[in-house]
């Protein structure tokens, strides 16, 4: 299930809801699409980037996923910013369904055309970039293997491939029977520069990674919010409304427009001691 904000403004032209609703509910592996509480309700097995770009494009407002899954979530932002010397960027979201498999949904820009490994590495340190996250996660010793490969021939962590399109950008949904998303919290995702040969190739790394080379952008895994869980529509650090703020860095330059009334990620010290920025 996905909760979908949409900045239908201060009044709610019902004819371009019912548009966006009758769109949604006409496309394949979409099994329904409500209007609740103020968001758009979608129960479908399409990557949630596919849901957005239907409601953008279908009622011409601005859209947000304000939340993923009626159960346990996370979400990782993946970024080359801290490790690659590269311009990679986007989301991935997990989430444990009810009848035990966890979904892996995601989008990610600035990738070279073709597939790139994924995989959840031991631990979430990014200190040294993507070179301190650790191995792929692995509690049971396994080798390298496929996604579809029995649980003692595969790393837990090893989640396949997704294939970026000629503009960089790959877009999915995994199902993935062996992890949990209550294993990988605090854990890191990482997506590599080649395709992962699944343990089949030749090469001595095929065995340990899938022959699929270093990492190209990676991210924390954190607990996030599912349906109806965050209310928040605007941030109490620094006033960026929702709409706003998924087209803007997560911190630092760019993140808002700062005026000379209102400062308030300002570093400030007092005798020598530097207090740390508001969160955002």
């Amino acid at each position: 299930q996905l909760e979908v904000l949409v900045d239908f403004g201060p009044k709610l032209d019902q004819n371009v809801l019912d548009k966006t609703l009758n769109m949604l509910k006409s496309q394949d592996g979409i099994q329904e699409a409500v209007f609740k509480d103020g968001a758009i309700m979608v129960e479908t097995t399409l990557p949630s980037t596919q849901i957005l770009n239907i409601v953008t494009q279908t009622s011409g407002k601005r859209a947000v996923l304000q939340g993923f899954g009626d159960t346990q979530s996370a979400v990782s932002m993946i970024s080359s910013q801290s490790c690659c010397g590269t311009n990679v960027l986007g989301v991935v979201r997990f989430q444990q369904t009810p009848e035990g498999s966890l979904i892996a949904d995601g989008c990610i820009d600035g990738l070279t055309p073709g597939c790139h490994g994924l995989h959840v590495h031991e631990v979430g340190d990014l200190s040294q970039g993507c070179k301190s996250i650790g191995e792929h996660f692995n509690p049971l010793s396994a080798t390298h293997g496929a996604p579809n490969d029995p649980v003692h021939k595969r790393h837990a962590g090893d989640l396949g491939n997704i294939c970026a399109d000629e503009s960089g950008r790959a877009t999915f949904r995994i199902v993935d029977n062996v992890l949990k998303v209550w294993d990988i919290i605090g854990r890191s995702v990482a997506v590599t520069e080649r395709k992962d040969d699944f343990g089949r190739g030749s090469s001595p790394e095929s065995r340990i990674d899938g022959d699929s080379g270093s990492p190209v952008a990676c991210g924390i895994i954190a607990r996030s919010a599912g349906v109806f869980q965050n209310p928040k529509r605007i941030c109490a650090c620094d006033g960026v409304v929702v709409w706003d703020e998924k087209n803007r860095p997560l911190a630092g330059k760019g993140r808002r427009e700062e005026t000379k009334e209102k400062r308030c990620c300002k570093k400030e010290t007092h005798n020598d001691v530097v207090k740390p920025c508001c969160r955002v």
